[in-house]
């Protein structure tokens, strides 16, 4: 790679910081535009709603029928939660318990059997090591092995 000037590198650096900064206020000014397209839709759906009561008694209707309906949708959906909330508890308390179980069981023997070699085996071969390089090494100041 060329190296480049920082001169030139302070120059991108501004340019893709201006870069940026038009992005983000084109979206201010996208989500103001928005705002305000909504505010104005609300204003002109309260204004139409009350130059005629007998269409609001027919919207309000319509609208209460929709809600029933959501809050219907929203209740099965608590239900199948709690189903499955259920089901999990079930899937933690018979399966993954036992194997928690085992798991803790099997470290404990593991860690017995470690002990165990460390005690038998480990500890006598280093007895022995220790006592053979020591009379490797009497042997050595009285010249009986090189």
């Amino acid at each position: 790679m060329a190296e480049q000037n920082p001169e030139e590198a302070i120059l991108q650096a501004q340019a893709v910081s201006q870069a940026r900064l038009r992005r983000q206020r084109w979206i201010l000014a996208g989500i103001i535009a928005g705002v305000i397209v909504v505010l104005a839709l609300v204003a002109g759906a309260v204004y139409g709603l009350l130059q005629n009561p007998g269409t609001t008694a027919n919207i309000r209707d319509i609208f209460i029928i929709f809600m029933a309906f959501e809050s219907l949708i929203i209740g099965v959906a608590l239900v199948i939660l709690v189903i499955q909330i259920a089901s999990l508890i079930n899937l933690l308390q018979n399966e993954v318990k036992p194997i928690l179980a085992a798991t803790n069981e099997t470290v404990n023997t593991l860690r017995g059997t470690t002990e165990f070699l460390s005690e038998n085996l480990v500890e006598p071969v280093i007895k022995l090591n220790s006592t053979v390089a020591g009379l490797r090494r009497i042997f050595e100041i009285f010249g009986l092995m090189k």
